[in-house]
């Protein structure tokens, strides 16, 4: 099982926090991995990997001096993670300029609660020429209560509180796993941070952090999508390494639907021998339904034996795999943020192209059950949070290869 890339992104920001080397264990060969590491290395850090490429590779970034504090547009726009060197670099340096972020064309993801946040632990922040620039003299700790959840805004504000004069305050915070993770990887390199998981985290500011050895957590959403696998194929399929306690909304479902879930010694085991059964669906942020599952499972109910509601209510564009699907045979009818999927008996293999990294996964999906032969191409969205996917599907028994266009 891979280490999870929503955990390690944030982890290698921190690093810029630390006054020695951060070692970061269970690193995947990701797209997403390599460019934030790229970034890193502008930021003045030294980036290494050991290991066999097997997906439990080690990151070594040894931080530097970040003499333009900046995060070039070229990087940015192809990352949207790349937003969360921001806190890091004020708490360090006490300036940044970062590039508007981008990444998944999947809809809207304003950064203002980051910026308020940062706002009101000191910071001065401004706009221009496409660029965020902030500065501040040493910040100080502050009550900060986000109006909406957010995991990165959650994560970012960590990160700048952790070296902040006095104690930080975050309520209405992000529960995510991947933000405890975060917690975790602070509290090694010796923050004073309490309360990730809940509502409210407790940040006390300290001087000065140091360098750790971090174990990143599983891969919760790649580990969803591999037993997604199994039961979209009627097959038998265990994931070592999953947590079945981060994917207990997804196993919920999945169990809702007549496979048979099962935690097992170091993973989780899925079978699914009879129909699939069609259920509703509603995004929400943690411990919901994850929106980077959604498109996974609606590939799952295509082949359910009625009708599936499917309500997306964390971004307003993440339907593009709708029409790849229809070209297989699904029928989906979309109005606003829901997707009425009525289930049929068979898929088609068709000529499909991703759109963004989930969607490309829910097509794999719907390929590994359609009759004939499916080609996915832009196949690098899969390769921005799928390490090597094909081969952990041949593994189980897929019919499936990378091929050159």
């Amino acid at each position: 099982m891979s280490g999870a890339k929503n955990a390690i992104l944030p982890a290698m920001a921190a690093s810029l926090l630390s006054e020695g080397p951060v070692e970061i264990v269970g690193a995947p060969l990701l797209r997403d991995i390599s460019t934030f590491g790229t970034l890193l290395g502008i930021l003045g850090a030294e980036v290494s990997r050991t290991g066999n490429g097997d997906g439990r590779d080690t990151l070594r970034i040894a931080p530097g001096v970040a003499d333009k504090a900046e995060a070039p547009y070229d990087l940015v726009k192809t990352m949207r993670a790349s937003v969360l060197v921001l806190g890091p670099l004020l708490a360090r340096y006490g300036r940044a300029r970062i590039s508007l972020p981008g990444g998944c064309a999947i809809g809207e993801r304003p950064i203002d609660q980051h910026l308020r946040g940062l706002e009101l632990l000191g910071a001065r922040t401004a706009l221009s020429e496409g660029y965020i620039e902030a500065t501040a003299d040493r910040l100080k700790g502050a009550p900060v209560c986000f109006d909406m959840k957010t995991v990165t805004g959650t994560e970012n504000l960590m990160m700048a509180a952790v070296l902040a004069e006095g104690t930080t305050v975050l309520s209405n915070a992000a529960l995510e796993p991947e933000v405890c993770d975060l917690a975790r990887l602070l509290r090694g390199m010796g923050a004073d941070i309490e309360g990730e998981g809940t509502d409210e985290i407790v940040i006390r500011g300290v001087r000065s952090l140091r360098g750790v050895r971090h174990e990143v957590m599983a891969d919760r959403i790649e580990a969803a999508t591999l037993l997604l696998a199994g039961a979209i194929t009627g097959g038998d399929v265990t994931v070592d390494g999953a947590d079945p306690f981060g994917m207990g909304a997804v196993l919920d479902k999945l169990r809702e639907t007549g496979a048979e879930v099962s935690a097992v010694p170091g993973g989780v085991r899925v079978r699914r021998a009879g129909p699939i059964r069609s259920v509703n669906v509603k995004t929400a942020p943690y411990p919901g339904f994850p929106t980077d599952l959604q498109a996974q499972f609606m590939a799952y109910m295509c082949l359910g034996d009625g009708f599936s509601i499917i309500s997306e209510t964390i971004f307003e564009n993440r339907f593009m795999h709708v029409a790849e699907l229809r070209r297989m045979g699904a029928r989906i009818d979309v109005s606003g943020n829901t997707a009425a999927v009525k289930g049929v008996t068979n898929l088609s293999g068709a000529p499909l192209m991703a759109t963004d990294l989930r969607a490309s996964a829910s097509l794999v999906l719907a390929g590994l059950a359609a009759a004939g032969t499916t080609e996915v191409l832009r196949i690098y969205h899969l390769d921005r949070g799928y390490d090597a996917l094909e081969r952990k599907l041949r593994s189980l028994g897929a019919d499936i290869s990378r091929v050159k266009e």
